[in-house]
C-alpha cells in the first residue's frame, strides 16, 4: 500500500516547492515510484513536480471539486505508486474564509495525511518555535508530523532554532536547509519560470536532490509518511469508445504549456485522438476536428509566434471553416489580433479583433464561476461552471459589444464588464481556465462538436 505526506509551509515562498520538488527526485533517484499531486490551481509547479518524478502531476483542488472527486482522484493515482507527495499551496491554515475552507490543512484532514511544515528561519530563531506551536494547536486535527528549517544562517542558528521547535512542540526537525545565494526557481512577472522555459531544469531538479539529500533525512520523511486509506476504489472498465475517433490537436511548447493531465485524459476517454502542435515551428494545422489551446506565455515567445505568418493564418482559416476551437487566456490571446509588448506591436492570428497589452501589476486573479448567458459551441444555456483566471495581459482595444459575450462573471474579473467568452463559428477564447473533474461535460461537448464538425467535413 503506498504512503502519502502533504508539504506545506506557513505562506507562499516559504520553500515549499524546494522540498517538495527535492524530495521527489532524492527519492526517483533512489529507484522509487513517486507520483506527485499539486493542491490549488497551479501550473508551473505542478510541472516542477511532474519534471521531478517523471510522472504526471495530479492536481487536487477542493474548491473547484467535490470532496468525493478528490478521493477518488487522489486514490487512483496514489495507488499507482510507492509514494505520494502533495505540495499544497499558500499557507498551510489559508483558505477563502476565516474559518480557513479550502485551505491545505482541510485537504490534509479529509485526506487523513500528515504534514511535513517547511518554515523560513530567515532572521529569527526561538520564534519558529512559536510559528510552529501555533500551527500545531489551532486545528488539532491537522497531523503535522515533522518540520524542515529554511533558509538558515549558520550552525547556531540551526541548533537554536532545532532545539526550541523540538523542545516546545515536540515535532521532530527532519531537515535543516542553509540558505542559498542562488535561487534554483528564479522569479518572474507570473511567479515561477516555468521548467519548460527555465535553461537547465534538469540540472535543477538534480541539485535539489542533492540538497535533499544532503539536508533531509529521507528515511525519518518516509517513517512519519501514512499509508493512503482509501482502499475502496470503483472498478472502472475500460473500453474502447465505439466507432471513429476524431483527432483534436493541442498547441503544445514554451508558449503554450497550462494543461492539465486530466483534461487531457478526459479528452481522450471522450473518443479524442490529440495531436501536438508547436505553434512556433509547425508551417499549418494538420488535418484536424477540433483543437484546444490552453493558457501559457504568448508574450514571453511574442516574436517567434508573429514570425510564424503561415501557422498564424491557417488558425484562422480554420477558425473561418467552423474549426471547434477551445482557448484558454494564452490560447485566448493568440486568437487575438495582435499584443503589443515594449514599444512593439507582434501580429497574432487574426480570429477575434482585439489587442493586447501587459501590465506590471496583475489584472485578475483567483477562482472564477460563471453563467453561460449568450449562445457558444460548448455550454448550454444557463450552464454554471468553476474555474480560476490570473494574468498579467490586458485589453488595449476592442471592437465588440461586451453585452455578446457568452458568460457573466459571478465570481472573478473575465474580459470585460463583468463578462468573458468571445464567440465566432464553432470557436470559444475566455480567460478562465477550467478542470475537467471540475466540469465534466467540457471534454464530451468538445469532442462531440468535433465528431459533428468531422461528419460534415466528409459529406463535402
Amino acid at each position: 500500500m503506498p504512503k502519502g505526506i502533504i508539504v506545506a509551509g506557513l505562506s507562499g515562498g516559504s520553500g515549499k516547492s524546494v522540498v517538495a520538488v527535492g524530495l521527489i527526485a532524492a527519492y526517483v533517484r533512489q529507484g522509487r515510484k513517486v507520483v506527485p499531486f499539486k493542491k490549488g490551481p497551479d501550473y508551473i509547479d505542478a510541472g516542477w513536480l511532474q519534471l521531478a518524478a517523471g510522472n504526471p502531476c495530479y492536481n487536487l483542488d477542493p474548491y473547484l471539486m467535490d470532496p468525493e472527486v478528490i478521493r477518488l482522484s487522489f486514490t487512483q493515482h496514489a495507488h499507482e505508486a510507492e509514494i505520494a507527495i502533495i505540495e499544497g499551496n499558500r499557507g498551510l491554515f489559508d483558505g477563502v474564509n476565516v474559518e480557513g475552507a479550502y485551505s491545505t490543512a482541510e485537504l490534509a484532514v479529509d485526506l487523513k495525511l500528515p504534514v511535513l511544515l517547511a518554515v523560513d528561519c530567515t532572521k529569527t530563531t526561538r520564534t519558529v518555535a512559536a510559528l510552529v506551536l501555533g500551527c500545531q494547536k489551532l486545528d488539532p486535527r491537522v497531523m503535522i508530523k515533522g518540520v524542515v528549517l529554511n533558509r538558515l544562517g549558520t550552525a547556531r542558528h540551526e541548533a537554536i532554532v532545532r532545539q526550541s521547535v523540538e523542545h516546545y512542540t515536540s515535532i521532530p526537525v527532519v531537515g535543516a536547509i542553509p540558505r542559498s545565494k542562488t535561487d534554483i526557481f528564479p522569479q518572474r512577472h507570473l511567479g515561477v519560470t516555468p521548467h519548460q522555459e527555465h535553461e537547465s531544469s534538469e540540472q535543477a531538479t538534480a541539485m535539489l536532490a542533492d540538497m535533499a539529500k544532503a539536508y533531509l533525512d529521507l528515511q525519518k520523511i518516509e517513517n512519519i509518511m501514512a499509508k493512503v486509506i482509501f482502499p475502496e476504489i470503483p472498478e472502472t472498465v475500460s473500453e474502447e469508445i465505439a466507432g471513429p475517433k476524431v483527432r483534436i490537436g493541442i498547441l503544445k511548447d514554451a508558449a503554450f504549456q497550462f494543461y492539465y493531465p486530466e483534461n487531457l485524459a478526459a479528452l481522450k476517454n471522450a473518443g479524442a485522438e490529440l495531436v501536438e502542435i508547436n505553434a512556433m515551428t509547425a508551417e499549418s494545422l494538420p488535418v484536424l476536428d477540433g483543437l484546444y489551446i490552453g493558457g501559457g506565455f504568448p508574450e514571453t515567445s511574442a516574436r517567434r509566434l508573429a514570425d510564424n505568418t503561415r501557422f498564424r493564418r491557417s488558425i484562422k482559416s480554420a477558425a473561418e471553416t467552423g474549426l471547434p476551437i477551445y482557448a484558454e487566456c494564452g490560447g485566448l490571446i493568440y486568437l487575438g489580433e495582435s499584443i503589443f509588448l515594449d514599444g512593439e506591436e507582434y501580429p497574432l492570428s487574426g480570429v477575434f479583433p482585439v489587442r493586447f497589452g501587459l501590465h506590471r501589476r496583475p489584472q485578475a486573479h483567483g477562482y472564477t464561476e460563471l453563467q453561460v448567458c449568450n449562445d457558444n459551441p460548448f455550454y448550454g444555456a444557463g450552464e454554471r461552471i468553476k474555474g480560476h483566471e490570473f494574468r498579467y495581459s490586458t485589453v488595449l482595444s476592442w471592437q465588440g459589444n461586451s453585452a455578446g459575450l457568452a458568460f457573466t462573471m459571478e465570481r472573478g474579473v473575465g474580459f470585460m464588464d463583468g463578462r468573458d467568452g468571445l464567440v465566432f463559428k464553432n470557436v470559444l477564447a475566455l480567460y478562465t481556465h477550467i478542470h475537467a473533474l471540475a466540469t465534466p461535460q467540457w471534454a464530451h461537448s468538445l469532442v462531440s462538436r468535433a465528431m459533428d464538425f468531422k461528419t460534415q467535413r466528409e459529406k463535402v
